[in-house]
């Protein structure tokens, strides 16, 4: 890819209007000083005590964040969170990031706030050290009225974007934003739009998923499909079913393959110190989407996503992002 390609590309992310449809969720850091750690008079057990605390939107909000770091002009997140302190400081930490529209941001006493409370030990002469996560999560179905709601929104908005990404974060079927009700929605609007890029990933694979451009990694490949990654030959069902396919590799980098087969991989670039992977897998989606909606093609995609992933983890102790600058200072 030449500087003048880079530039032709990137310089369309100014005008992108990117829905995030998906589970927001707030990822929120417990700084732990090791030095003043104290023993309960009752329990006889180590007390750890805060110094600090920040938080900043995860999950589906991760997406976000990296939107707006490559400079995205409306990011437009759909989902939910609770009328709880979680769901103030998440609405609190999405309210503060450039680029993004509330309006069809659902608060709702039905569900609580989805919350990864991250502890660690903060070292002088190290990394931080990530103790046992604490998690917060709905255990019970996403009523019809919320999921219902949300198929509103996503249809009112379709007509004004330029992508969607879909993001299926929790674990427990029915339990989160993505479902049948909304699934339909997308469903109905990629139909109507050809023009929209639609990009999805999926903790849970991809059944009854409308047909997208599909981003895993090899071991969702692996569960969903019934195959190893390294034995696709790339022109089977799954391509004609959903189009373009995307699998992150780790260190053998991004798989790629497009809607008419053409396949292309390029490695991940060489580690330059310690690493930390959270958060990488999101701003692959990101940028991968990014670049299919100003008019890259897949290999070009993958590269830039290659590199975005390369800048995230690197940055340690945080879910980290990667800036239109920083991607051309690897190109």
């Amino acid at each position: 890819m030449t500087p003048e390609r880079f530039d032709e590309i990137v310089s369309a992310y100014a005008n992108l209007r990117i829905a995030v449809i998906g589970d927001f969720c707030l990822d929120r850091y417990l700084e732990i000083d090791p030095a003043r750690a104290e023993s309960s008079i009752e329990t006889s057990l180590t007390v750890h005590n805060v110094t600090r605390v920040r938080y900043q939107p995860g999950g589906a909000g991760t997406i976000v964040n990296n939107l707006s770091a490559l400079g995205v002009g409306q990011i437009i997140p759909i989902g939910f969170c609770g009328k709880d302190a979680e769901g103030y400081e998440l609405v609190s930490a999405l309210e503060s990031v450039q680029g993004v529209d509330l309006d069809h941001f659902l608060q709702t006493p039905k569900r609580r706030t989805f919350t990864y409370c991250k502890p660690l030990l903060m070292h002088a002469d190290s990394a931080p050290e990530e103790l046992n996560r604490l998690d917060f999560k709905n255990w019970s179905p996403t009523s019809d009225s919320v999921s219902g709601a949300l198929a509103h929104t996503i249809r009112t908005v379709a007509g004004n974007v330029d992508a969607f990404i879909v993001l299926d974060q929790v674990e427990e079927a029915d339990t989160g934003v993505i479902g049948r009700i909304t699934l339909e929605a997308i469903g109905e609007c990629i139909t109507m739009n050809r023009e929209l890029t639609a990009v999805g990933d999926s903790r849970r694979g991809f059944e009854n998923w409308p047909p997208l451009t599909l981003k895993m990694n090899a071991s969702e490949f692996e569960r969903f499909f019934g195959r190893p990654v390294d034995s696709w030959d790339g022109n089977e069902e799954i391509v004609s079913r959903y189009g373009q396919v995307f699998v992150t590799l780790a260190e053998k980098g991004i798989l790629g393959v497009a809607a008419d087969g053409y396949s292309i991989q390029e490695t991940a670039l060489p580690v330059r110190g310690e690493i930390d992977i959270v958060g990488a897998g999101d701003s692959v989606t990101a940028n991968l989407t990014c670049a299919l909606a100003s008019g890259a093609g897949v290999e070009e995609s993958i590269r830039l996503a290659n590199r975005a992933a390369s800048i995230v983890i690197h940055q340690l102790g945080t879910t980290g992002t990667a800036t239109v600058d920083q991607l051309k200072g690897l190109l």
